[in-house]
């Protein structure tokens, strides 16, 4: 069994992922859900490492084997480009490919909120996109990058390990670092910034205090940053942020979070009675009443604020769940799994 036939496969039949374990065949990802790939046998331990090898280079292959994993990327001929997260399980070589298009898929592609197109406009803030692992967070933020690159004579620079939708510069310039291959790490790739004169910075992922006290600051200095985090919700998200630093900063960085923050997205990519997968979107605006309760530390006001603001563009998860259910676009049962608290959800669509 050769890489190439399990990419083509994974290629043709609109997989999300493909994962090679040692003891089960090879598992596609369709539609959220896994599948091992018809016909194929169970890999044993050397066909795996095989395979997972044939994708590193010699300098991949030694960063693999001294770290025991690595995160790489890799176009496959004009189909498509895979982001590869190859590990070691219980001793053994394991991978996780995930299928990123060629082209970047517009916002209205994606069935992302109209908000997203003023996001496209602004000179200046902090936008975060959050959720799960798997949910579309990197193809929203390309959606808007991209129409930002389409409409804006600007220089975005992007951060990313590894780089997953590759960008071709259009009214705006873009610069595209690699942890690794083009930077030795993220906070000296977020310390230099601002030397490199961006107008828009993309933080693939927000994942240390370092990252987000630069990210943080970046914004502050009158630049438009866009991030990704693995949270479940926009006042989760605002706590996450506050946490990850010493107490004795956090007076600090909530005003400073107060002052840059422009929206939060937190995002769920469900099964759709219509085949594929849809998008759930939380969208928290930085109104005059959020920032308050950003530098008051009143989080548990978040929830409220955003419910009690719809004509702002705001909505809760339940609000959004409950509308694509009334649409008939997912059903009841996928919406209570996935709702924050199914009890507000079951009262929004009564």
């Amino acid at each position: 069994m050769k890489i190439e036939e399990l990419l083509e496969i994974t290629i043709n039949q609109k997989a999300s992922d493909l994962h090679l374990i040692a003891g089960l065949p090879p598992i596609l990802r369709i539609n959220g859900a896994l599948t091992p790939i018809v016909g194929k046998e169970r890999l044993n331990e050397e066909e795996v490492k095989t395979l997972v090898l044939s994708l590193l280079n010699e300098e991949q292959k030694e960063i693999f084997l001294v770290n025991k994993e690595i995160d790489f990327s890799f176009p496959y001929q004009e189909q498509g480009r895979f982001r590869v997260n190859a590990y070691h399980q219980k001793g053994t070589v394991a991978a996780s490919l995930r299928l990123l298009p060629l082209t970047i898929p517009k916002i209205d592609e994606l069935n992302l909120p109209e908000i997203c197109h003023q996001f496209v406009t602004l000179k200046q803030g902090f936008i975060l996109v959050t959720g799960p692992t798997g949910h579309g967070k990197s193809t929203t933020l390309a959606a808007i990058i991209e129409e930002i690159n389409q409409t804006r004579p600007v220089h975005i620079l992007t951060i990313e390990d590894p780089i997953e939708y590759v960008f071709q510069p259009k009214q705006g310039i873009i610069s595209q670092r690699e942890v690794r291959s083009d930077t030795h790490s993220w906070q000296i790739a977020l310390r230099s910034c601002l030397r490199e004169d961006p107008d828009v910075v993309m933080v693939g992922e927000m994942r240390d205090y370092e990252t987000i006290a630069s990210a943080l600051t970046i914004a502050e200095t009158g630049h438009l940053v866009f991030a990704t985090l693995h949270t479940n919700s926009a006042a989760q998200t605002i706590d996450r942020i506050v946490d990850v630093f010493p107490e004795y900063q956090q007076e600090q960085v909530k005003m400073q979070l107060s002052n840059t923050l422009e929206a939060i997205l937190s995002q769920r990519l469900l099964p759709s009675l219509e085949g594929g997968r849809i998008p759930a979107i939380e969208i928290l605006v930085a109104t005059p009443a959020v920032r308050t309760s950003i530098r008051e530390g009143k989080t548990h006001l978040i929830d409220n604020i955003i419910q009690t603001s719809s004509e702002l563009g705001m909505k809760t998860l339940e609000m959004d769940l409950a509308r694509l259910v009334k649409q008939g676009k997912i059903s009841l049962e996928i919406a209570k799994a996935y709702a924050l608290r199914p009890e507000e959800l079951i009262r929004l669509i009564k």
